[in-house]
């Protein structure tokens, strides 16, 4: 039988992203597990900073797939450009950012719900994009990446972040050893689309690349109940009806199955930096 990689199945766009909680759940899990690893967005300010070659005078940032605007909050008070758009496809996600935002200051980030496959904003209009955990949402990130080139200014400044294919495969050994989805490791990787192997070749698409970073980001989860919090809403596995969107029910049954431990994970994060080509047409 033929899966489709949830990532990349409108259909289930909703059921990942239609309500605001059950990513902060999972969200707050992992990063509550991590031990090792920088703060990404803080990298993608550092790698900014170090790139551009204006970095204390920058107009437009627009923030790709700002999810709850963590991100955008957080460039906005890192790098202080003249203003930051974050734009994403969920509406209930940016009913999260945007009081977010509210904390700032006579705020300069505005919250946008849009396509990034048709980007929303003028030709040369942004000194900086930043494309971090979406592009693998898109059967043709090739198409997003051509948009961002559209976007960006002369002079301007990409920086992509994704995740490698293995991520998290510790987790798919223990789905599987608890009957929860004895195939967890047969899947395919979320991933596939814009993966930490693949991404550089697809930023030289339409960009030309001037800087990889790869990072190991390590996370320990401290038993079957951190661990659920994170599982309950991921959409990788097959879970029972009852138990998807339900930590509480998912931790009882690794009880029941696995002695309760600590499980340690981890990711590859990849970092490609970008610039516009002079010598590519419009």
């Amino acid at each position: 039988m033929n899966e489709s990689n949830p990532f990349l199945d409108p259909a289930r766009h909703r059921e990942l992203y239609g309500h605001a909680s059950r990513l902060a759940g999972r969200t707050s899990a992992l990063m509550r597990a991590k031990t090792v690893g920088r703060p990404v967005t803080e990298t993608v300010v550092n790698l900014v900073q170090t790139h551009h070659g204006q970095p204390h005078r920058l107009g437009v940032v627009l923030d790709i797939g700002c999810g709850r605007g963590t991100s955008s909050l957080v460039i906005a008070e890192q790098l202080r450009p003249q203003r930051v758009v974050g734009l994403d496809a969920a509406p209930s996600l940016l009913v999260q950012a945007r009081e977010r935002v509210r904390e700032l200051p006579d705020s300069t980030v505005d919250f946008v719900e849009g396509d990034f496959h048709d980007l929303p904003l003028p030709d040369g209009s942004s000194d900086v994009v930043v494309a971090a955990f979406c592009l693998y949402h898109s059967p043709q990130p090739e198409d997003v990446v051509a948009q961002i080139a559209r976007v960006l200014a002369p002079g301007g400044l990409a920086v992509l972040v994704t995740k490698g294919l293995e991520s998290y495969q510790e987790m798919d050994q223990l789905v599987a050893s608890a009957g929860l989805d004895p195939r967890a490791a047969q899947h395919e990787s979320l991933y596939t689309a814009a993966h930490s192997g693949n991404l550089a070749d697809l930023a030289a698409s339409s960009l030309d690349v001037v800087a990889v970073l790869d990072e190991e980001h390590v996370f320990t989860f401290g038993g079957h109940d951190h661990t659920a919090q994170y599982l309950a809403t991921n959409p990788k596995y097959d879970l029972a009806p009852g138990l998807y969107g339900n930590p509480g029910a998912l931790a009882a049954t690794l009880h029941e199955f696995l002695p309760d431990q600590p499980l340690t994970t981890r990711s590859r994060i990849t970092f490609v930096v970008a610039q516009p080509s002079e010598g590519r047409p419009a």
